[in-house]
């Protein structure tokens, strides 16, 4: 499923990370510079899922293989295997450049093998971790792994930690960013693209919708109009659009599905629980034989 089919479907996607068991772990001191958190994901539906952005870029552990999921613009619609698990370390603010030697820009959008971007990389991760089969061992693994590579890796440049701080707080903040820095627009915009893979205002509203979704999860009684303004937004309209086009969801339905709140995810999880034979009913929506493993980035 791509964007513009999804915006088409009389079936809304499910958000990825309410879809099955996903846990985030903190990364030890060690890794603590470069990276933001370990994760884990045993994905339990068939069902269409949406991969929304958040300005990150994550190394993904899938069969074995290392991918690079590059920063989104806006909602991703992978294909989903039944009972699939996947590892996945979230590069810090600015991190990402630095270990893949290549400007985040050029994988906006794209999930790419580790081996076309850092092949010694991926045969060190690989190697090792191929016959790792055990979950809890290989989230062990992964994680020693990461740590005996990031002892040669530069730490991200802080003016990648000022950037996405700013996004993450509003524009009044961009704009004391500016002073604080001494450079111009342009030059802050070749920076955002360097290290986030886009400019700084689409990292400002990818930032924002982070914020929605922080705030629902936080407040489940919170009314939508309440949620716009404090997560940025200049109105309940205003959301509603912008939600739409990184999403293609409406506010509503993500604040069901983040609160627990969701027929449709429930429907799918019994369907989990039932068995293959029930998941592959669902499955229709989600193939796509050109798409790589979990996270798709077409239509882009």
């Amino acid at each position: 499923m791509t964007v513009s089919t999804a915006m088409q479907s009389d079936i809304r996607p499910l958000l990825a990370k309410t879809a099955g068991r996903y846990r985030e772990y903190a990364p030890s001191s060690a890794l603590a510079p470069h990276f933001r958190c370990l994760w884990s994901h045993e994905l339990l539906t068939a069902g269409p899922l949406a991969i929304v952005p958040d300005g990150y870029c994550d190394l993904l552990l899938v069969d074995g293989r290392i991918y690079v999921a590059g920063p989104d613009r806006t909602a991703a619609f992978p294909p989903i295997a039944p009972g699939m698990h996947v590892l996945g370390a979230r590069f810090a603010p600015g991190a990402g450049a630095n270990w893949l030697t290549v400007p985040l820009s050029e994988i906006t959008g794209l999930s790419i093998p580790l081996r076309d971007l850092a092949p010694e990389k991926a045969v060190f991760l690989e190697s090792r971790l191929s016959d790792c089969v055990d979950g809890a061992a290989a989230r062990s693994l992964f994680a020693s792994l990461l740590t005996e590579l990031a002892r040669d890796e530069r730490e991200a440049e802080p003016e990648a930690r000022l950037i996405f701080a700013a996004a993450d707080s509003g524009a009044g903040r961009i704009r004391d960013l500016q002073q604080r820095l001494d450079i111009g627009e342009r030059q802050l915009r070749r920076r955002a693209h360097h290290h986030f893979g886009y400019g700084i205002k689409t990292l400002e509203r990818v930032r924002r919708l982070q914020r929605f979704m922080a705030l629902c999860r936080a407040d489940k009684s919170l009314p939508l109009a309440v949620l716009a303004l404090e997560a940025g937004f200049s109105d309940q309209a205003h959301m509603t659009r912008e939600i739409a086009d990184l999403t293609t969801l409406t506010p509503a339905a993500m604040h069901n599905q983040l609160i627990g709140n969701c027929p449709a995810a429930d429907r799918f999880v019994q369907d989990a629980r039932n068995g293959p034979a029930s998941l592959a009913q669902n499955k229709g929506q989600t193939d796509d034989h050109n798409a790589r493993p979990y996270r798709s980035h077409l239509d882009r």
